[in-house]
């Protein structure tokens, strides 16, 4: 067998091996776009902003990402951003949440605050009768599990005042916890820098948060960190 023919012959095949080869490929995407599930658009920050300033100054980009990896008040449009401050420093990459923008409306409750408080901006299930301005509640969050992280249910901070609250806007339900029965508000609380940081954290890892209101004048504490497993205990 000649040189020539030895080549034609191993070279033969090729085209059909590409095209299985291809075949597998789009087998592969359709096969990890099922399991991901539909896309959301969020605002990704290019440039790292300080706590005060307007999100314009990170120059936002819109991106596309599944939508059981978006944060529940992820922001998908720019009008939401004007008049915005930020209410924490954001480094580059970061997905602009309603949780960490001070809108023009929340002056009034930033000047009731003391020395070492915050502001937090939260997304959460809850009754839009009883979750007012002046009441007092208890957060839970509530987290899937994922990888070798056990998923369920902590009482993440106790008897935490109500600043402002409103019912949520309807594109704030986008994300992991669209599904969740339950009537979602927007609320304004009055917390400590550490739990600040956590809330912004959860708003993004956690599936849902919760705010239980409290009794008139119950003042109790000591069960933060009650936790209840994925396996209800």
């Amino acid at each position: 067998m000649t040189r020539r023919r030895r080549a034609l012959l191993l070279l033969a095949p090729a085209p059909l091996l590409a095209s299985l080869a291809a075949a597998s490929v789009r087998r592969r995407e359709a096969a990890i776009e099922r399991t991901l599930g539909p896309s959301a658009l969020v605002l990704v920050t290019r440039a790292s902003v300080d706590a005060g300033a307007p999100p314009a100054a990170a120059r936002p980009l819109l991106r596309s990402m599944p939508r059981r990896f978006a944060p529940p008040d992820a922001v998908a449009s720019a009008a939401v951003l004007a008049g915005a401050r930020t209410a924490v420093a954001l480094p580059s990459g970061t997905i602009l949440t309603r949780s960490v923008l001070l809108t023009p409306g929340a002056g009034d409750a930033a000047a009731a605050l003391g020395p070492g408080e915050r502001v937090a901006e939260v997304v959460a299930h809850a009754d839009p009768e009883a979750v007012v301005a002046g009441a007092r509640v208890d957060v839970l969050v509530t987290r899937e599990a994922s990888g070798n992280r056990a998923g369920g249910t902590v009482l993440a901070l106790e008897d935490v005042e109500v600043l402002e609250a409103r019912v949520a806007p309807a594109d704030s339900a986008d994300g992991l916890t669209s599904g969740a029965a339950g009537a979602r508000v927007a609320a304004s609380l009055r917390v400590r820098v550490r739990d600040a940081v956590y809330l912004a954290a959860a708003q993004s890892f956690a599936r849902e948060l919760r705010l239980l209101v409290r009794a008139a004048g119950d003042r109790t504490g000591g069960n933060a960190g009650l936790a209840v497993g994925d396996r209800l205990r």
